[in-house]
């Protein structure tokens, strides 16, 4: 998620997209999620495609087997050189998620002939935010009754800076999803020993995203 505090301007926190980028997701938090081993070929390059590979995987991620899914096409070559007209980044709905859908188009093999036939990069490295943070959600984080714990180091890092005058210190933090839905969280200073909490607004999102101990959840400023 991406956060704010109530005390500064959400619209200053909008949705960063490049072109070509679906518009309604979070390029930047979209990048976090998908790791730093993930990189995106530019729209115009040149990509190879497995069709094979491409199957399997499908049949992989819905638990149904290959044949039963695909139809067998034994003239398809192993690998197709094609151009790459259009990258969409998405977000499942339930789980959050992220995948890219690409639109290719097979080039003939008078246009493989070409100079260019493919990019020394195939793609931009994910450039990851360096104010973020993520946890693995634990039982207690998960509790309808209880919030969600932040390292110390974590939210000194990513968090707005609390006012340690008020007593306890709190803030109220705006944080949106990759769905650019808005959640609000109570940040909190206390305990014995005190600690960084999220309270008030926490177990709503919990319960909305059908969160569980082992879930993780990233945040970036």
């Amino acid at each position: 998620m991406r956060l704010s505090s109530s005390s500064s301007s959400t619209t200053g926190f909008n949705q960063v997209t490049r072109e070509g980028d679906k518009k309604c997701l979070n390029s930047e938090l979209w990048h976090a999620c998908a790791g730093p081993l993930v990189s995106l070929p530019h729209v115009g390059s040149r990509v190879v495609y497995f069709p094979q590979g491409h199957s399997e995987q499908v049949a992989a991620s819905t638990n149904k087997e290959v044949d039963a899914h695909f139809p067998n096409y034994p003239s398809l070559p192993p690998q197709l050189i094609c151009q790459l007209h259009n990258v969409t980044m998405h977000a499942d709905v339930e789980t959050d998620e992220v995948c890219a859908q690409m639109t290719l188009q097979p080039l003939s093999q008078e246009d493989q002939k070409d100079a260019y036939l493919l990019p020394a990069e195939l793609g931009t490295a994910s450039k990851q935010p360096s104010n973020s943070f993520c946890k693995t959600l634990t039982a207690s984080d998960t509790s309808t009754h209880g919030g969600f714990s932040v390292p110390r180091r974590a939210a000194e890092k990513v968090f707005p800076p609390l006012d340690y005058a008020l007593t306890p210190p709190a803030q109220e933090l705006i944080a949106r999803d990759l769905h650019d839905n808005e959640w609000k969280f109570r940040h909190i200073f206390r305990g014995q020993p005190k600690r960084h909490l999220l309270t008030t607004g926490w177990s709503v999102f919990v319960s909305a995203k059908r969160l569980v101990a082992g879930d993780s959840v990233l945040f970036i400023w």
